[in-house]
């Protein structure tokens, strides 16, 4: 089973939810080769919410995930922390909506949880807990103590930040993991949109459908990692195409439509 663990069904925060985009998305991710993703939308989007309910509305539910016509997507979120960085934390659906509807009065910038309330609820909701590309400006994780630091059952191998330095990304990542406690690694594209998908990936042995049965084979080591040759091309060709269908909706025209027309005739 090929997995993404840090994905977006979105093109950015401030934009409303699209089902049609995220359909886009999970086909494109589908061409790419995965069979699986975690979907780690960021927990303050706008329509986070909606996001699962139109899923879990629209697809049929395998364990923990969601097959959205062969893929299956796991949920999950990303939260910022009051010191500076980003957080993964996975879990079945409707104890990710718990815990993204508790987090409401901590969403707006200046009132992010500090990380060691947020590790602390994390282990009481029994949920999974990872940081999120812990070198990234302009980030504070790698400064926070040992002690704090073994919240983290799991580290991110980014592909933007692989995108921009490929060998130190991969030594400073899995130098940080064995300072904490020689937690796992996994791969994370991190993409916004669909040609980032790839660019990173973790092949586990076997097919799983369940968090317990995920984390059980990342916990073994059951995986390897892969990168593709063309990881550098397909982040900056997503961050440029990200940034012009952005543009479009700023100028008031649909960025989903302009995605959906196709090629040119």
């Amino acid at each position: 089973m090929i997995i993404d663990f840090h994905t977006h069904g979105k093109l950015a925060k401030y934009l409303e939810f699209s089902p049609a985009y995220t359909d886009w998305l999970f086909g494109a991710a589908r061409r790419a080769g995965l069979d699986a993703l975690c979907l780690t939308e960021h927990f303050n989007t706008q329509g986070f919410r909606q996001v699962y309910a139109d899923i879990s509305s629209r697809y049929p539910r395998e364990g923990d995930a969601f097959d959205v016509n062969g893929l299956l997507v796991f949920p999950g979120m990303e939260v910022d922390i009051a010191e500076g960085g980003h957080t993964l934390v996975l879990g079945p659906m409707e104890d990710i909506l718990s815990f993204n509807l508790a987090l409401e009065p901590h969403k707006a910038k200046g009132s992010f949880l500090p990380f060691d309330e947020l590790a602390a609820e994390v282990k009481r909701r029994d949920l999974h807990f990872g940081a999120g590309h812990p070198f990234r400006a302009p980030g504070h994780i790698p400064e926070l103590s040992d002690e704090q630091l073994h919240a983290f059952e799991f580290v991110d191998l980014n592909g933007k930040d692989l995108s921009h330095d490929r060998t130190r990304t991969v030594e400073k990542t899995y130098a940080f993991a064995q300072r904490i406690g020689d937690v796992p690694v996994v791969s994370g594209s991190d993409t916004h949109q669909a040609f980032q998908y790839g660019c990173v990936t973790t092949r586990m042995d076997g097919r799983c459908t369940t968090y317990d049965e995920l984390f059980e084979m990342v916990n073994a080591r059951a995986y390897q990692i892969e990168l593709a040759d063309d990881l550098e091309f397909r982040v900056l060709t997503a961050a440029t195409l990200k940034r012009a269908l952005k543009e479009i909706d700023r100028l008031g025209g649909s960025y989903v439509d302009t995605i959906l027309a196709g090629p040119a005739a």
